[in-house]
């Protein structure tokens, strides 16, 4: 496993400093999101990650995992969702996201332009996913992360 510059052992909760409580929504969704809080982040899955990424939340330690996760294993779907959808996650991110973090950016950036070849070579059906997330959503993420203009 990469070593990340945070302790993968510690929940989001721990590292953020900051206890939501428990949720005063009842939705699947948000109760989920409350638990996952509470989760060691090695022991988060590729959906786990999407989920929290596409709700913005633990971003500065999700991401680096996402794509570390993406970097190891491009095609994987998890229980949930198809392939890509972490790819998708983090590609979908906003501008100032991508602005607050350019060495994130240029990871993503680094991920992206390797998963072509890396996705052609496994000839896995999940990687048709990957494949349409890639064509849909790079040029939006290149603008956004600033490596091309808008």
């Amino acid at each position: 496993m990469k070593t990340f510059d945070f302790d993968v052992n510690q929940s989001l909760q721990t590292l953020e400093g900051v206890d939501w409580g428990e949720p005063t929504y009842d939705s699947s969704l948000v109760i989920d999101c409350h638990r996952l809080r509470r989760v060691a982040l090695k022991d988060f899955t590729d959906d786990d990650l999407a989920r929290m990424i596409v709700q913005q939340i633990g971003l500065p330690y999700l991401v680096p995992m996402a794509l570390e996760a993406m970097r190891q294993r491009p095609c994987s779907s998890g229980e949930l969702y198809f392939g890509g959808t972490l790819l998708s996650a983090v590609l979908s991110l906003d501008a100032n996201f991508w602005s607050s973090h350019p060495k994130l950016a240029r990871a993503a950036f680094n991920v992206i332009e390797g998963l072509p070849a890396r996705i052609a070579s496994l000839q896995d059906f999940e990687c048709v996913g990957v494949q349409d997330v890639l064509d849909e959503l790079s040029p939006v993420f290149l603008r956004r992360a600033g490596f091309v203009n808008p």
